[in-house]
């Protein structure tokens, strides 16, 4: 942990995020959120065992069938997501998520009280763990609501803010951690700073800057500060709060900025 230019608190990251099989693996084993996926997901495998040897030879060949459909449809979700992704975050909860309805419809052939076991299990996890964002910040500040407006109010600091409001109990927040931190460290420079608030910790933040605390589902919100004053804001809320909002992605988030454009010339002091 160390200080910027800008006074704030800064973890800095010399390396673009890649994917670590090891330390990847140590997660699995050590957040609680994983660690109980993989529980149940094994689970499966002494109860097959043992329907084996109970359920009739017919019944056993169409299971197998169905298992067999399954696990092809799940590989061919999880080629797709992973060409298209943009983070590991965001593709292990949908492998995640795929991976528990197709166990679950595959119990339900078995036995629809295992399938019902399945269903409750899923439920206790999400409830009780919380898939782990990403866990660098690159070139941006982790900030409190009063370190904020100190740094947008000094005279000294960047022309630009651009600041990721965000709560990590919503997984839209953790699907896309990674994207600022990469941003920052493409674009962080003397005149345009980066900066995260997490409202899970100042809830009393969001309405300080025009946030509303029911419409958590919309967040991450990204606000861009000019000489202390908003410019930019996305994604802009709705006055009913949505369930399927725009999906944030780090080439959305540069063309809304335009950090390829416009505000890369003022930074550059064209």
């Amino acid at each position: 942990m160390s200080k910027n230019g800008n006074g704030g608190p800064c973890v800095q990251r010399t390396e673009e995020y890649s994917f670590d099989p090891v330390r990847s693996l140590n997660r699995m084993v050590s957040e609680p959120y994983y660690l109980f996926h993989l529980l149940v997901f094994f689970s499966y495998i002494p109860i097959r065992c043992s329907a084996f040897q109970i359920i009739s030879p017919s019944r056993n060949s169409l299971l197998l069938k169905r298992e067999i459909q399954v696990f092809v449809a799940y590989c061919v979700l999880a080629v797709v997501k992973i060409v298209r992704t943009e983070s590991w975050e965001s593709f292990i909860h949908d492998t995640l998520l795929f991976a528990k309805v197709f166990l679950t419809g595959i119990a339900l052939v078995l036995d629809y009280h295992l399938a019902l076991w399945y269903a409750l299990a899923f439920l206790v996890i999400h409830i009780i763990a919380q898939q782990p964002p990403y866990e660098g910040l690159g070139s941006s500040n982790h900030l409190t609501p009063l370190q904020l407006e100190a740094l947008l109010t000094e005279g000294n600091t960047s022309r630009f803010w651009l600041v990721e409001f965000r709560a990590f109990s919503t997984p839209a927040c953790v699907c896309t951690s990674s994207f600022f931190p990469e941003l920052s460290i493409t674009y962080s420079n003397a005149n345009l700073s980066f900066g995260t608030v997490d409202l899970g910790l100042f809830p009393n933040a969001a309405e300080r800057f025009g946030i509303p605390l029911g419409s958590l589902n919309q967040l991450p919100v990204y606000i861009l500060f000019e000489n202390a004053i908003e410019v930019a804001r996305f994604p802009k809320f709705d006055s009913e709060p949505y369930v399927f909002g725009p999906t944030i992605t780090k080439k959305l988030l540069c063309e809304r900025f335009e950090l390829d454009k416009r505000l890369l010339d003022y930074v550059n002091g064209k």
